[in-house]
């Protein structure tokens, strides 16, 4: 597990003091008390999935189920956070707003669950090919001719 971490410990105690102070200024509105509740919550539980996906092995069978955690962790920030903004914004840029995110949700579903990095393949030269171009191995390797 990773050491502790000052910088990490003040955000958090920045993001729970302007959780807060935002409950404490919404006077009393259920919605917006259930959106800052909801979104720290989220927050908090993201940040421990992420800390836990971090410190898997490569090939542990639990990354597949804490990289879906975090997925769906973030989509949900994803969607409150666009329903937030598209609720005040004119219908053009609610649009835009609900695309912008759907494409950003998709995207990372993509990226998480569907792309698989392939490694680079470097076609080695064999030393008897650079030596009958007159080449040294210090040569094949700088990008000189």
């Amino acid at each position: 597990m990773a050491e502790f971490s000052w910088l990490t410990a003040l955000g958090f105690m920045f993001l729970t003091f302007n959780s807060g102070m935002a409950i404490y200024r919404s006077n009393g509105d259920t919605g917006s008390i259930l959106f800052v509740g909801v979104s720290y919550l989220d927050l908090v539980a993201l940040f421990a999935c992420l800390r836990i996906y971090e410190g898997l092995d490569q090939h542990s069978p639990r990354r597949g189920g804490v990289k879906a955690a975090v997925w769906a962790l973030t989509t949900l920030l994803t969607v409150m956070f666009s329903y937030k903004v598209a609720e005040i914004m004119p219908l053009v840029v609610k649009i835009i707003v609900w695309a912008m995110a759907t494409a950003t949700t998709c995207g990372g579903f993509y990226a998480f669950f569907i792309h698989e990095e392939k490694q680079p393949q470097y076609m080695a030269v064999p030393a008897s090919a650079a030596a009958a171009a007159g080449k040294t191995p210090a040569d094949r390797h700088d990008g000189s001719t």
